[in-house]
């Protein structure tokens, strides 16, 4: 298990000011948690060596780009073996339109994030695609009819 790091509170204010906008410059950054432009560029550079800052990119609008549609959608698997499951996770891993997968305990196997342009989008893909996985036995989709909450901020 990778280790859980430990913040003192200007890493904590760096990580929690980067979460919210990872454009500022270290100058900017540096000012507002109280270090040198030098010393905050350091953390910066250990934060990221530590695996605690991954890769920086710019969220974009869903609907704005034509994927309005959220969709959760439960996977039962036909088999547990590992190759089945390797399999799958490499089919999820190739799929654009998945944008989050995660392996379930309980009734169902796999939780994935679908977006679509619509309901016909979304179908033909659970139909001709998803579905038509070999290690796929079924699946129950959950339209999501508006967004109350999103984040992608970790509380530090």
């Amino acid at each position: 298990m990778k280790d859980i790091h430990r913040f003192d509170a200007i890493d904590a204010r760096i990580v929690t000011l980067l979460q919210d906008n990872a454009t500022l410059s270290h100058a900017d950054l540096a000012d507002r948690v109280g270090a040198s432009s030098a010393s905050c560029w350091r953390r910066v550079k250990a934060l990221e060596a530590n695996g605690v800052l991954r890769r920086t990119v710019r969220l974009v609008d869903p609907v704005a780009v034509g994927r309005g549609v959220n969709v959760l959608c439960n996977i039962r698997m036909r088999s547990h073996a590992i190759e089945a499951r390797q399999a799958f996770e490499q089919f999820v891993d190739g799929r654009p339109e998945i944008i989050e997968c995660f392996s379930m305990s309980g009734d169902w196997d796999y939780l994935l994030r679908i977006v679509a342009a619509d309901v016909t989008d979304y179908n033909d893909f659970l139909m001709l695609t998803l579905l038509a996985h070999t290690s796929v036995a079924g699946a129950s989709s959950h339209f999501a009819l508006s967004m109350t909450k999103y984040t992608t901020a970790l509380p530090i």
